[in-house]
């Protein structure tokens, strides 16, 4: 049974992406664009935007800061100006390797800022809004909600002190958003990716198991908002053995992950 109504038609649906002028965001953006999407992106980068929207004629750009929440209301504004919101994807992310010897709280709190506090502040903006549109007769909903968290949220991980907790944090949400909105027509999902080869993890020292592209990664997330699931994780032949570790005790799970994070 699906969590959400299933999509398998995009065209005339207006998608807007927050944190898509590289990576994963971008990628699915394009996608959806390609599905024929009324695509708008959003990121800090002024000359990203305008590249992606001269390769994508017909692509709206908004720059936006996410941490700051005046221009997150502002720019909220300005979208719902268009018309009414079908999909909004938050998909802003920071990244930095660390660990507890080499403990950062300034860049402990971007991760905070940038991964969780952002999609605070753009709920907080929108969500009213969505929650007064007219339901969709095509979907049966009113809008959907989708937050980009990330397997390192699955547990605690090594050289994710920074990160994993943010991931984890929108993981909760995701699941307590599902919850609340349901019955009142907001659908909400959770993108939960593996390694994908993007900017963030370019910076890795590390091998990367089961690494994808950006494109293989957004033809997994439409393909999981397709089938309406809540969850969307990817790849498979990597996260389910992430899941899998979910589920053992402590003991066990610290033994082996020490075992595989040995040099």
């Amino acid at each position: 049974m699906s969590s959400n109504p299933q999509i398998h038609d995009w065209a005339g649906r207006r998608v807007w992406l927050v944190g898509a002028s590289t990576g994963i965001g971008r990628a699915t953006a394009s996608a959806l664009h390609a599905a024929g999407a009324r695509v708008i992106v959003s990121a800090r980068g002024a000359g990203a935007l305008a590249e992606f929207v001269s390769a994508h004629p017909g692509a709206e750009a908004l720059a936006l800061d996410v941490t700051d929440p005046q221009a997150m209301q502002a720019t909220v504004a300005q979208v719902l100006a268009g018309g009414p919101l079908d999909w909004v994807v938050y998909c802003a992310g920071h990244y930095r390797a660390m660990e507890a010897d080499q403990l950062d709280l300034p860049d402990l709190l971007r991760h905070n800022e940038v991964n969780y506090l952002g999609a605070l502040y753009l709920l907080d903006a929108l969500l009213p809004q969505l929650l007064a549109q007219p339901f969709n007769p095509a979907t049966g909903q009113r809008a959907h909600i989708s937050l980009m968290a990330s397997v390192a949220g699955y547990r605690g991980l090594p050289k994710s002190l920074a990160y994993g907790p943010t991931k984890a944090a929108l993981i909760n949400l995701s699941e307590t958003l599902y919850l609340d909105l349901h019955r009142q027509g907001v659908a909400v999902s959770v993108i939960n990716p593996g390694f994908v080869d993007t900017p963030l993890t370019a910076q890795n020292d590390f091998k990367m198991p089961a690494l994808i592209s950006p494109a293989q990664a957004a033809s997994a997330i439409l393909r999981g908002w397709a089938r309406g699931a809540f969850e969307i994780h990817f790849p498979r032949r990597f996260t389910v053995w992430l899941k899998l570790l979910q589920l053992l005790p402590y003991p066990a799970y610290f033994a082996i992950t020490r075992r595989l994070n040995r040099p």
